[in-house]
């Protein structure tokens, strides 16, 4: 048997979650969440070289986003007319670090087993507020968890994250159990209001019962902060392929199983998604039987201790021979991020005829970035990651460049920074 596809405009999140609810029940089409803010933006520039708009990605001969291959005058995207099969509930489209496009179809059974799998670890059902774009796995699962709880989601809305908006939409919730799911960037803007002396975005942090922070990794700096303005976070570490976070702070939650293989992680367990809609290759390479169970290859670089601790190192792609010596630049990142004024900042590695490759550092300009010299950011990161790691530059932008899902365009990011640096 097979269902529909139904796309959903992922900024009309209350639709999202009663397509989800009907999907998750078995009656509805399977629930595409998209981005249906997808369009040129005003005066962001086009890309002389690809004639890509460089806000929204859009390709401005053809009018279809680059990332999903939407047609952003129709609606039209690949392949909506397909079917899938009965048991995928969910697809989610997601460019990926390298803007390779991935339609990730998850099952009713992966979404609930996720969802039951996080209320064990958080301490039971409760209510969610949706902080997060719809079309993001973490943002859709917040409101697979609320389905489960039978709980309806506070939705604190579009436009840019405000610490003060966030603290608004925090005080509708009434259930005795309160969650939320948050990136980094916007957990740091929260603290920061908090240390600055705003009492209700302080009390808005220590409303909640349990706070998820995933999509990119938390700095120790940012977390020790966080802890000390009494919230009450847990890191996660997941992605679309496993429905959305399956480790909290290094453990696996429900029953996931992670391994480390060759040096790279992973996952087996409930959670998994069916693969890929329309490329049954990638599906084949990146999903595998072993052992009696089916595995999901992350790409990532990890380890798993003893007691089944699991450590994340960085993406496998995202490694460097620098000058003889391998650097990581996801460790270069994150020391990076921990320095005031460089929360986002992006590290690329660039060719170097003396050393091979050099990790560079892209960050927005503002006065933090601004003020701190090359020096510092070397000492500072090569006292963290070994000398190697220390970046060879700092390449500052007016706005950094990101996929339609929201992360950072890496590959755009590199450009700049060979251009600044040639």
């Amino acid at each position: 048997m097979t269902r529909a596809l139904r796309v959903v405009d992922s900024g009309r999140p209350a639709e999202v979650y009663e397509a989800l609810r009907e999907a998750l029940g078995g009656g509805g089409g399977a629930v595409v969440p998209r981005d249906g803010g997808t369009g040129p933006g005003v005066g962001a520039g086009v890309d002389v070289a690809s004639g890509v708009d460089v806000a929204s990605g859009v390709d401005v001969a053809s009018g279809v986003d680059v990332a999903s291959g939407v047609d952003v005058a129709s609606g039209a995207w690949p392949g909506q007319d397909e079917r899938v099969a009965q048991n995928v509930a969910l697809v989610i489209e997601t460019s990926g670090s390298t803007g390779v496009p991935k339609r990730v179809a998850l099952s009713a059974d992966a979404l609930l087993a996720s969802a039951a799998a996080s209320a064990g670890a958080m301490g039971g059902q409760g209510q969610w507020m949706l902080a997060l774009p719809a079309h993001y796995v973490a943002g859709a699962q917040v409101l697979v968890r609320s389905i489960a709880a039978e709980t309806e989601p506070v939705y604190y809305g579009d436009g840019h994250f405000d610490p003060t908006r966030f603290a608004e939409a925090a005080g509708r919730l009434e259930h005795d159990l309160r969650f939320v799911s948050v990136v980094p960037v916007q957990l740091a803007r929260l603290v920061a209001a908090s240390e600055s002396g705003d009492r209700a975005v302080g009390d808005a942090l220590r409303r909640f019962d349990g706070i998820l922070v995933g999509g990119q990794a938390l700095t120790p700096e940012l977390r020790e902060r966080a802890l000390a303005a009494g919230a009450r976070i847990l890191s996660t570490y997941g992605s679309s392929e496993t429905a959305g976070g399956c480790v909290y702070d290094g453990r696996p939650i429900g029953t996931t199983n992670v391994r480390a293989v060759d040096g790279l992680l992973e996952i087996a367990g409930p959670v998994l998604a069916e693969g890929y809609l329309g490329d049954q290759e990638r599906t084949a390479a990146m999903f595998h039987e072993a052992d009696g169970q089916r595995w999901y290859r992350t790409g990532d670089l990890g380890r798993v201790d003893s007691e089944g601790t699991v450590s994340v190192l960085g993406r496998a792609d995202n490694v460097i021979i620098s000058g003889g010596e391998k650097v990581l630049l996801d460790a270069v990142e994150g020391a990076v991020r921990a320095l005031d004024g460089f929360g986002g900042a992006v590290v690329v590695a660039v060719d170097d005829e003396e050393w091979g490759q050099v990790p560079v550092v892209v960050v927005e300009r503002n006065s933090s970035a601004s003020s701190t010299t090359l020096a510092a950011v070397r000492a500072h990161v090569a006292e963290r990651a070994g000398r190697a790691a220390a970046p060879a530059a700092i390449v500052q932008v007016d706005a950094l460049p990101h996929l339609s899902s929201g992360k950072p365009d890496r590959v755009a990011a590199r450009q700049v920074a060979a251009d600044e640096t040639a």
